[in-house]
């Protein structure tokens, strides 16, 4: 499963081992996000402090904590569209 178009970004911080499962999850789908260390930015810090890692998918705030593969696939999946 290929996911080239997608553009992901994990809010993390050094020793997280949540933040390291998100991220290992993500590139077993074959993404390769861009990964933000939020104790470099006082206002991601104050805003992403308890709630590490924060996976933004496409723009939007997908997961915050734990990631959900089973909802992690829907997300990824391309739309058909409805007859």
């Amino acid at each position: 499963m290929n996911h080239p178009a997608h553009e992901v970004t994990v809010y993390t911080r050094s020793g997280c081992h949540l933040c390291d499962d998100a991220v290992a999850l993500l590139k077993r789908h074959v993404l390769n996000p861009d990964l933000v260390d939020i104790d470099g930015d006082s206002q991601l810090r104050t805003e992403f402090d308890h709630c590490v890692p924060v996976v933004k998918i496409d723009g939007k705030i997908r997961f915050r904590g734990l990631v959900n593969e089973v909802l992690l696939m829907r997300i990824l999946s391309p739309r058909t569209p409805r007859s």
